[in-house]
């Protein structure tokens, strides 16, 4: 957890006062990532073109680049206008090369981030009319030299979003865009953009005023021209009455006061970034350019500092290296296992019509199959309204639903499936009926079709045992609900043929998920790590615990759900199966609470029934009276919060060493990730594993045994944390960077 600080408004204030140091020298006249052309109009334009890379980004080198051909374009008194595009075709800027803003010391990013507003300033401060031709993802740094610009058309492609997401990587933008935004589209509006770290599409751009027009992307490059041209001379930008009424000190002080009580409520001041990009803000709208763009400095110097934005940026570096891992040795590009066109489901449950409608939305054709005609209507209903929904939210066109839509094919009697790249098992968890479904398909699948189950927690070692090939088996377990979680857990055996594990890797991400790939044990990672901690809460619960305290107390260590109340989403049945499956495995230290047991006999099946350990009325929830009648003794009433959250806590660090120390994953970052982005662990945290490195193994080695003395034998901790704190170890070796 943080122990770095944050000044007061004064403190701020004052340090604004500081001038910058001078930005260092011009760099390379060889200019790599951006080329530079003149139109017969005298209008310059420059294209981002990253080589090698599908993406543009800001590192030392383009900014570098930039800057001089700042220094030809402000020597030409023939120029009429510049104009910024991209060569690439989904992308934009995507902003800055995260790598860059973790450096060795606090001056070396002091001094990335004030080089990066010495330029755009320069940018701003052209004598001609600019403009920015944005196609694609422009995001954070890419925005914000947007906002520099005097003009901004976007295309009206899907491709196309527009943002500063910093304070989602526990930062905030430092470029100048806590500066220009407030001045362009006025207080309100870019707080709710910057504060929640939000992406927009195109069009809810011009809505708001982030974009001056929208363009078909045939047509972007010469319609900018034409407006730059058009334009003649500089403009002076007129400032709207509304946002004039908007970006002063009263005004400003009055949002941040309003705002601050629901974003700590929100945050349970777990994010600073959120904080302190409101003070940012609003400070900012009251004082001068120069005086603005100094307080974003300090801002983001202080917040590189805290344990929270070092946490975000290794997450969305653990989520850059899932979307290319691979398994086995290294293959050439020619070849890589081929796209995935057409797969089938079986079983059109919850889970099973998610994964079609996932998969479908993704341009896959997919078969939808289950028992019988009823059945599969009952899936396809529930498959148009995630369609419904998602057009309702603007996921997708209701053009782009029903492309989708008719790429599921529902089938009672199966065809077959030579043709078919991936068939997918979503059934009930019977391992039984598991074993009869396969014997079943792998007669009708082609010899190089993949067969995966979406099992929770049955063993894929002993369904691959049951067939003739069990090396064409894998585990393809992907999260509910399907079109909101990102993770996908490939599972595999130590029969499982390396082709069909990279197959599958190549499938998951080729969707759009995350995948992390674990042997086959027991759980695999995230229901094995994460049942202890439901198991305690319910322990805790029957011994007393009041329901709203168990539940608060993972909120406030900031989990997104309590774990009584997740148990209900996810069905008291299903928390159940879980728990008796890795119960049978783990005798020792796993247990099935009897309130499960009490609760899925009395038909109390969490929210799907309308009961469980709360009455759900719509989206209120109350502590069931039924659960209440299951409580045993007293023994945990008098438990505090900390105490209640730190007994959860525990269980989930040392199940985690234990698949470390077991090695069913590569390292501790394949938890870490899997425990975030599959259970929601504490995002800011960084995961278990992070968690422990930053309290301290020793530390968490006492709590254990402390509790081990008081008779509670589950807490004994594993062999990997009790080495680790003799040695005074880690999870993660420190590599002297700054995050």
């Amino acid at each position: 957890m943080s122990t770095a600080t944050f000044p007061p408004p004064t403190q701020l204030s004052l340090n604004v006062m500081n001038e910058p140091k001078s930005p260092p020298a011009t760099g390379p006249r060889e200019f790599k990532n951006i080329r530079r052309e003149v139109t017969a109009d005298a209008i310059a334009v420059l294209t981002f073109d990253r080589p090698d890379s599908a993406a543009n980004i800001f590192d030392r080198a383009t900014l570098e680049e930039l800057n001089a051909h700042l220094d030809a374009l402000e020597g030409d008194s023939t120029l009429r206008g510049v104009v910024l595009t991209s060569a690439k075709p989904a992308i934009f800027i995507a902003g800055a090369d995260l790598h860059s803003l973790s450096p060795a010391s606090m001056n070396a990013l002091r001094d990335i981030v004030e080089f990066g507003q010495h330029v755009f300033n320069r940018l701003a401060a052209l004598p001609v009319p600019t403009a920015a031709a944005i196609h694609g993802a422009a995001l954070g740094g890419g925005f914000e030299v947007c906002l520099a610009c005097d003009f901004r058309l976007a295309t009206t492609d899907k491709t196309t979003k527009l943002g500063l997401p910093e304070v989602q990587l526990g930062i905030l933008p430092a470029w100048g865009g806590s500066t220009r935004l407030p001045r362009l589209i006025g207080l309100p509006k870019a707080l709710d953009l910057i504060l929640a770290g939000k992406t927009v599409a195109a069009k809810q751009a011009l809505k708001l005023g982030m974009v001056d027009d929208l363009v078909a992307p045939e047509k972007l490059l010469a319609v900018t021209l034409a407006k730059v041209a058009k334009a003649g001379r500089k403009p002076r930008r007129t400032v709207p009455f509304a946002v004039k009424a908007t970006n002063n000190v009263v005004a400003a002080t009055l949002f941040s006061l309003l705002s601050r009580r629901n974003l700590f409520k929100k945050t349970r001041g777990h994010y600073p970034a959120v904080l302190n990009a409101l003070e940012v803000v609003t400070l900012g709208v009251g004082r001068s350019e120069k005086r603005a763009l100094k307080l974003e400095v300090d801002a983001i110097c202080l917040l590189a500092q805290t344990e929270a934005a070092k946490n975000l940026i290794r997450l969305f570096f653990l989520q850059e290296r899932a979307k290319k891992l691979g398994f086995g040795s290294e293959r050439k590009e020619a070849d890589a296992p081929r796209r995935i066109e057409r797969a089938a489901v079986i079983g059109a449950g919850v889970m099973g019509g998610s994964i079609a409608q996932w998969l479908a939305t993704r341009g896959v054709a997919v078969l939808l199959r289950d028992i019988n005609a009823d059945a599969v209507a009952r899936g396809m209903a529930g498959v148009a309204r995630l369609f419904a929904d998602g057009t309702k939210r603007r996921t997708f066109s209701p053009v782009e639903a029903r492309a989708a839509m008719d790429r599921i094919f529902p089938v009672v009697e199966l065809p077959s499936l030579r043709r078919t790249d991936v068939i997918i098992e979503a059934a009930v968890e019977r391992m039984d009926l598991k074993k009869d479904i396969f014997r079943k398909l792998e007669r009708l699948a082609g010899p190089d079709t993949i067969l995966a189950t979406n099992t929770s927690a049955l063993s894929v070692t002993e369904l691959a045992d049951s067939l003739c090939r069990p090396d064409r088996i894998v585990g393809i377990h992907f999260f509910n609900p399907v079109h909101r979680m990102q993770l996908v857990e490939v599972i595999h055996t130590p029969r499982t043929d390396a082709e069909v594990v990279r197959r599958a890797l190549r499938f998951v991400q080729q969707v759009g998920k995350l995948p992390v790939l674990v042997k086959d044990s027991p759980g695999f990672v995230v229901n094995r790590v994460l049942m202890p901690y439901l198991v305690e809460a319910a322990r805790l619960f029957e011994r007393g615990a009041d329901t709203g305290e168990i539940d608060e107390a993972m909120l406030d260590f900031g989990m997104p759900m309590g774990p009584l109340r997740l148990v209900d989403e996810v069905g008291t049945d299903v928390s159940m199966h879980v728990a008796e499956t890795l119960a049978c495995h783990y005798p020792r230290r796993m247990a099935v609470p009897e309130v499960l047991g009490r609760l899925v006999k009395g038909g109390q099946l969490g929210r799907k029934s309308g009961e469980g350990f709360y009455l759900h009325r719509g989206k209120e929830a109350v502590p069931g009276e039924d659960a209440a009648r299951c409580v045993r003794d007293d023994s945990a009433a008098n438990l505090n919060r900390v105490d209640l959250g730190q007994r959860m806590v525990l269980l989930m660090v040392n199940e985690a060493a234990r698949c470390v120390e077991e090695g069913i994953v590569s390292g501790p970052e394949d938890v870490d990730l899997a425990m975030v982005m599959g259970a929601g662990f504490a995002p800011f945290r960084g995961g278990p594993l992070r968690h422990t490195d930053t309290v301290g193994v020793a530390n968490l080695l006492r709590a254990m045994n402390e509790l081990v003395d008081a008779g509670e034998q589950h807490f004994a901790p594993c062999a990997l944390l009790m080495d680790l704190a003799t040695k005074n170890g880690k999870f993660y070796p420190e590599k002297g960077v700054l995050i």
